[in-house]
């Protein structure tokens, strides 16, 4: 499978992932679909590859022989394409509609400009960004920058005042009214976030295997306890006060002399 870059054009639909998928049409993913099939192989990735086009789409299953089934899904804004088991039915995919702020997740708010998150929330009964529930504001943040004020319009729209320097920042603005004031609400999408991973330079055994550190330790550990046991003195022999010397002999049994009882029985025969 080959690694694509999500701005090109996929070379199949296995090169579709948990990213790239919501900047791929219907269209492509049904033809892209319709060509894999003819790979015998291609059955074992069809359950993975649907749950992927779920995180941007409606996916539903219908019976083609269905005539009120195939009329609903074959017509309006539906794209269809065939399972490699006509049992399981025909596939149809719809791009999943973000008309509201609760329909934003971490996923797919990566997607969207900073003019529709804008739109989004002005559709959100005008309540400005205090009315926005923690959980969603949260939502926002993580792909993009927002900074609020509330000013009087006169101030708001003073010339190279607040807005105009967000506006020159690369904001986009939202003005809510609240009386005879207005609460701006400045976005700008976040850059994207490179992950950096440091690699720590290995050293390695006579074979050229690598050593880990973990392994050195538990060298240095094994070392340091063998230096221990070498330390102590074989021809030192411990000394009757010292309690390991009783404690490696097991006590011994009192032994009687045979003497005869009260009854002239000897005790041992």
């Amino acid at each position: 499978m080959s690694k694509q870059n999500q701005e090109e054009q996929l070379e199949s639909i296995l090169d579709i992932n948990a990213t790239n998928i919501w900047t791929v049409g219907e269209n492509e993913i049904a033809e892209l679909w319709e060509e894999e099939l003819k790979d015998e192989g291609f059955p074992p990735f069809e359950e993975k590859l649907l749950n992927i086009i779920r995180l941007a789409y409606e996916v539903v299953h219908f019976d083609n022989g269905d005539e009120r089934e195939n009329a609903k899904y074959t017509r309006g804004d539906w794209t269809t394409f065939p399972r490699s088991d006509l049992k399981k039915g025909i596939v149809a995919i719809r791009k999943r509609n973000i008309s509201r702020l609760t329909d934003l997740s971490y996923e797919n708010v990566k997607h969207i400009t900073a003019a529709t998150l804008l739109e989004l929330i002005s559709r959100n009964f005008g309540g400005g960004w205090d009315s926005i529930p923690l959980a969603i504001k949260d939502i926002i943040e993580s792909a993009f920058e927002v900074t609020t004020t509330t000013l009087p319009a006169s101030r708001l729209h003073m010339a190279g005042g607040t807005k105009d320097k967000k506006l020159a920042d690369g904001f986009e603005v939202l003005e809510v009214e609240k009386g005879t004031w207005i609460e701006a609400i400045f976005v700008k999408k976040k850059d994207p976030v490179t992950k950096l991973r440091m690699l720590v330079e290995g050293q390695y055994d006579e074979d050229g295997n690598r050593v880990r550190p973990d392994d050195e330790d538990d060298d240095d550990e094994r070392e340091e306890r063998d230096d221990e046991d070498e330390e102590v003195d074989e021809d030192v022999q411990p000394s009757e006060d010292d309690e390991t010397f009783y404690s490696s002999y097991a006590p011994e049994a009192d032994v009687k002399d045979v003497e005869e009882d009260a009854e002239g029985l000897s005790v041992l025969e």
